[in-house]
């Protein structure tokens, strides 16, 4: 990561929300990873919630942060993987405008130096929703630590050089 100390570090405000069946506050330990990461970078979580694993659910969560001004992104983890209960990419597909192809390509190759060929069955992604960040990780604790400490960590920085997802934010909606 290469940080301009130079230029002023400006947070994003964040919604968190967990998608599982089973998860409560108290043992959503993914969830509470984020949200201490989030927290020490020096952004703002302004939701957090957990979800069911279902499509109308999740993509119902997602319309409505997505249309609230004050939330910039939303990370989501859990239902990226295989199963059938797995529809969190499906609900994407629903809210999306944009793909960000090369955020799930980057993921799975990080991934792959820590559970090597496992990280095929992840479907770990990110959209652009009408103007709003959306980044779907996986569930276990090792996938959302991977993919805030190598990824967003970086690009939700706006001090980040030579570019990030944060200088971008006024551009969003743009027609």
């Amino acid at each position: 990561m290469a940080i301009d100390t130079t230029r002023l570090f400006k947070p994003v405000r964040i919604a968190l929300l967990t998608i599982s069946d089973t998860r409560t506050r108290e043992n959503d330990t993914s969830g509470n990873i984020l949200a201490a990461k989030i927290a020490d970078a020096g952004h703002e979580l302004v939701a957090r919630e957990i979800g069911k694993d279902s499509v109308e659910q999740i993509a119902a969560h997602l319309h409505r942060w997505i249309d609230d001004e004050t939330i910039d992104a939303v990370i989501t983890t859990g239902g990226t993987g295989l199963t059938g209960r797995d529809v969190t990419p499906e609900a994407l597909g629903r809210v999306k405008s944009k793909d960000i192809p090369g955020f799930g390509e980057l993921f799975r190759m990080l991934s792959y130096q820590n559970i090597g060929t496992s990280t095929v069955q992840s479907r770990a992604c990110a959209v652009l929703a009408r103007g709003t960040y959306i980044f779907a990780l996986p569930g276990s604790n090792g996938a959302v630590t991977d993919g805030w400490d190598l990824i967003l960590a970086e690009q939700l920085d706006s001090r980040n050089r030579p570019c990030n997802f944060v200088e971008l934010m006024p551009r969003l909606r743009e027609r």
